[in-house]
């Protein structure tokens, strides 16, 4: 999608979540598709990505969607996963076990929001906003 304006959403990557999806290689792509970005913004929007990629895999039957999303004026990127589940994130738990359950944690400290959204035909979008260094960071 090519940038119109200043105030225009680009998206970046659009991207099914498969129970075999390659979660480096999938790192790779981010990596890649953010290359102009400060290095430790595309480190905050990894991980950002890899938790909630991961909270579908471990907490949902169906497939999902990632997409990667990015604004200019507001230097953001918004990161958006669709999953098939109503069940909102857990803050702080998991029905995995004890060293497992920090990721939404994680998300609330790393992103400057975050939230949920219902999806008309059932499930929910799960979506972080990332704020980025400024100037220079995303052309």
């Amino acid at each position: 999608m090519t940038i119109a304006s200043e105030d225009s959403t680009s998206l970046v990557l659009d991207l099914p979540i498969e129970r075999s999806i390659d979660l480096s290689a999938l790192r790779g792509q981010i990596t890649t598709a953010l290359s102009d970005a400060d290095e430790d913004d595309r480190y905050d929007v990894l991980l950002v990505v890899s938790e909630l990629v991961s909270n579908v895999l471990d907490h949902t039957q169906g497939p999902g969607r990632l997409r990667l999303l990015r604004t200019r004026a507001r230097h953001e990127v918004v990161i958006e996963i669709d999953d098939s589940s109503p069940l909102e994130p857990v803050r702080g738990q998991s029905r995995l076990s004890d060293v497992r359950g920090r990721g939404i944690v994680m998300v609330d400290e790393v992103a400057n929001e975050w939230g949920t959204r219902t999806l008309p035909g059932g499930g929910k979008t799960v979506y972080a906003t990332l704020r980025c260094a400024g100037a220079g960071t995303l052309p």
